[in-house]
């Protein structure tokens, strides 16, 4: 009967200290929210071949991400795409670039959708923070993003979007 009891209590300082543990390690993390204008440097799609509409793209993009602390950041991104009909599935590198040197480098993947030239949206989509240099070496973290993509114009070799985003970081102590 006491062993039963023993492995109660045992039981019960265990998820206790879980929780307590669990507590402090969300209430370290930090958020970065944002609002971002991106625009394409080059985008093409190539026919494969097996099935009608089915097409493998990259994407090149920039952006420029306005942060709610007023600090500004440009950004690289490169994705690529597998798609059949405009749906599919892609995967998206972005480097942000902060102007004191630091950056963050975030991958991006899931459902995705569009060409080259037509609208597409960004839903499914995961991202995780990779890598951070400068002030934010060691960085792990999350983020959730909402774009919307605009029809190209005349001229245009693709879309411009618009976006606003959410970092959910940690950082290592000091």
């Amino acid at each position: 009967m006491t062993t039963k009891k023993s492995m109660w209590v045992l039981f019960g300082i265990l998820v206790i200290s879980a929780w307590v543990l669990g507590s402090a390690i969300q209430a370290g993390a930090e958020t970065m929210n944002y609002k971002s204008y991106s625009y394409v440097l080059k985008a093409e799609d190539v026919p494969v071949g097996d099935v009608e509409g089915h097409t493998v793209g990259i994407v090149m993009r920039r952006a420029f991400y306005v942060f709610e602390s007023g600090e500004v950041a440009t950004t690289n991104s490169v994705s690529t795409r597998d798609l059949v009909n405009g749906v599919g599935s892609t995967v998206q590198y972005t480097t942000i670039n902060f102007t004191d040197g630091s950056t963050i480098i975030i991958k991006s993947q899931g459902k995705g959708s569009g060409t080259a030239t037509a609208p597409q949206t960004s839903g499914g989509l995961t991202s995780e923070i990779l890598k951070g240099t400068g002030r934010f070496e060691g960085i792990k973290g999350t983020q959730a993003a909402k774009i919307r993509y605009l029809p190209a114009e005349k001229g245009e070799g693709a879309q411009k979007g618009i976006g606003e985003a959410i970092i959910t970081y940690t950082l290592p102590p000091k």
